[in-house]
């Protein structure tokens, strides 16, 4: 995935707008991002991802001008992203 890419399907964020989130506001909660656009907070699909971002940055954060080369290393396949998704929604009871 590209930094510019959608994390949070649901509200549109961005996994760059996620990872900056975490570095600057030094979230050590998944929980925490909420508060970044409310990240995580609609069906669900993107908490595994936010809990393995908050994770990794903790250990290893990537500077401003190493986001996309950190992240290409650690993101799902776009399209297969969006297909699991479109899984899970599916699974979701009505």
């Amino acid at each position: 995935m590209k930094p510019d890419d959608e994390l949070c399907l649901c509200f549109h964020i961005t996994w760059r707008k996620v990872i900056n989130f975490i570095r600057v506001h030094n979230v050590s909660k998944p929980s925490q991002l909420h508060e970044c656009g409310g990240a995580g907070t609609g069906c669900g699909w993107c908490r595994k991802q936010l809990t393995k971002l908050t994770a990794e940055i903790q250990q290893c954060p990537p500077t401003s001008d190493t986001i996309e080369e950190w992240l290409a290393d650690r993101s799902p396949n776009k399209e297969l992203y969006a297909e699991g998704r479109q899984k899970y929604r599916e699974s979701l009871p009505q």
